[in-house]
């Protein structure tokens, strides 16, 4: 079986049949879909979060290289949205979804599997994308989360929003309890685990149900261009930053290969919370999701034969 096979049967059709069942369940029952979202964002993603960074292995020798990089990586890609913004004249809130889309990648149940399956015998590989993941939580609920308010909101209203979200206690409250080693009863963790274990599942859930109402009577030009971004822009950037930092091995293999995964899912539940553009958001995962399939394999191969 070819590795593209292998990629799109055991990583991207697990998501796309989770979407397909979302779907049909929405089709089916109507269900209201604002509740399952604060459901996700105050309760299964904050969880998620805390127990990503909590329980990270993290190689703290290879921290300090690794964060230079993957500063220099995301801000290359919020600089390139927001000029790509301003040069197609986008109107508000289709510049957020073009931010987000390129700038947020799904490092989670989309990134990790994919490490899992071409790391399998060096753990070093698993635990870059562990880290990466990690960052990408907190730009998503910092930056990301800014540009869906900003969207609609003041710059005080912003930060009072902001500071009222369990996902950046979330966020804050891991990293105290990862840098001090503070252990966590056991009726504590299981009930953190077993929310943090459903979250992928309904908000792939929930994404499918938001395309069931969608009519795709037309390519909405923003998806063109996220998909440019973020499948194709992004590795290449990636790629100029590795060698620019002289980093190779498996370091540079892991790096490389994190920077082609498609857009965040959570980009779309976020957008849903904050009826921000939810179905073009909607789309755009869809969208990437698949078509990454193409482009992640090619990755993978020239990330194999370069390093």
């Amino acid at each position: 079986m070819s590795f593209i096979s292998i990629v799109f049967l055991d990583v991207v059709l697990p998501i796309l049949i989770l979407m397909a069942v979302g779907a049909l369940m929405q089709r089916k029952f109507c269900f209201q879909l604002r509740p399952i979202a604060n459901l996700i964002t105050y309760c299964f993603m904050p969880a998620a979060v805390f127990l990503n960074i909590y329980q990270a292995d993290f190689d703290y020798q290879l921290m300090g290289q690794l964060f230079f990089y993957l500063l220099l990586f995301s801000s290359s890609l919020v600089l390139l949205s927001t000029i790509l913004s301003k040069v197609l004249k986008l109107e508000k809130k289709e510049v957020t979804v073009l931010k987000n889309s390129i700038s947020l990648m799904n490092s989670g149940n989309y990134g990790l599997p994919v490490s899992q399956l071409i790391f399998s015998t060096n753990p070093l590989g698993v635990s870059m994308q562990i880290i990466i993941l990690v960052f990408q939580n907190l730009l998503t609920y910092t930056y990301g989360l800014y540009n869906l308010i900003s969207a609609s909101k003041s710059a005080i209203d912003i930060l009072k929003s902001l500071l009222r979200l369990p996902i950046v206690h979330a966020l804050l409250l891991g990293i105290v309890f990862q840098i001090l080693h503070i252990p966590l009863p056991n009726f504590a963790l299981i009930p953190l685990e077993q929310l943090a274990n459903g979250f992928a599942s309904l908000a792939l859930l929930l994404l499918g149900a938001q395309l069931a109402n969608i009519r795709f009577n037309s390519f909405h030009r923003v998806i063109g261009w996220s998909m440019i971004g973020r499948l194709i822009v992004g590795p290449t950037f990636a790629l100029l930053f590795i060698f620019l930092l002289g980093i190779d091995g498996v370091m540079a293999q892991s790096l490389f290969i994190a920077s082609s995964f498609p857009t965040s899912r959570n980009t779309a539940t976020l957008a849903l919370e904050y009826q921000v553009e939810p179905e073009l958001h909607a789309q755009v995962v869809l969208y990437s999701t698949l078509l990454s399939s193409i482009t992640v394999t090619f990755v993978i191969y020239l990330a194999m034969h370069l390093f």
